[in-house]
């Protein structure tokens, strides 16, 4: 089985990138899980999983003159495989984002979640192309009405080529938020349910200074539980790896977002 799905928010600073990883790690706990850094523009992922050193990342299977194989980018960290995105500015202007349909292609075959780690904005081809490529999307709100348009943006556009919702998943929540009333709304608004309420944490900023995914770096915290009791309410749906590699390699490209 295999199915892929896109971790996107429409707005920067929700803890996407973290709330990633945990999922990836509590989800390792019963599924093969990988996880694919396909922010080209805006990568950090790397940084979060203690591989700021590696030597092949996506940016390099993304490369036409590079000779790097898949399998050369997919690093065992923490349970899960792990594929980094470069930094650099000229390697993401050199990178061919349709390259990502083979390359999740391949990944497909050989895993039973793909989480796909996506850009904030949908401002460019490589940043709708993850959300384009993924069977379901989860979104990560903060607890606020605009939170909630730059999520709703990200729904509309990710039906519009067939990606459904998965559920929402509120970050960096703090007490006085009122985020039962917003929760509320999300439900009425976004397909699938709230997935979870991840309360603000210190826990958090100390793992991304630690190199660490948070339920590696603090696996007893309010949050990386609160992060277990998502991965346990989302519904992975069985599917036949050769299919969903092949829907991968036909996918459509946005020429206009």
């Amino acid at each position: 089985m295999v199915e892929a799905f896109a971790v996107a928010s429409g707005k920067g600073g929700t803890g996407k990138t973290t709330s990633t990883l945990a999922l990836g790690m509590a989800l390792a706990e019963d599924h093969d899980v990988t996880v694919v850094d396909a922010d080209t523009g805006m990568a950090n992922l790397l940084f979060h999983a203690g591989l700021d050193d590696a030597t092949v990342t996506l940016h390099d299977l993304l490369v036409g003159e590079e000779d790097a194989a898949v399998p050369d980018a997919v690093y065992e960290r923490f349970g899960m495989k792990v594929v980094p995105c470069g930094t650099s500015l000229a390697a993401f202007r050199a990178a061919d984002p349709e390259r990502l349909r083979d390359v999740v292609a391949e990944l497909a075959a050989d895993t039973d979640v793909l989480l796909l780690d996506s850009p904030a904005a949908l401002g460019s081809k490589s940043a709708v192309l993850p959300i384009v490529l993924a069977d379901r999307t989860m979104i990560v709100l903060q607890p606020t009405i605009p939170a909630l348009s730059d999520g709703l943006k990200v729904q509309e556009y990710a039906r519009s080529y067939g990606t459904e919702t998965a559920g929402t998943l509120f970050n960096r929540v703090r007490d006085d938020e009122g985020v039962d009333r917003v929760a509320e709304q999300a439900d009425r608004y976004f397909g699938g349910e709230t997935l979870g309420v991840i309360p603000e944490s210190d826990a958090a900023r100390a793992a991304r200074a630690a190199g660490e995914p948070l339920l590696a770096h603090a696996p007893d915290a309010p949050a990386s539980q609160a992060f277990r009791e998502a991965a346990r309410r989302l519904d992975v749906r069985d599917g036949a790896s050769g299919d969903v590699a092949d829907r991968f390699r036909s996918a459509v490209v946005p020429e206009e977002i």
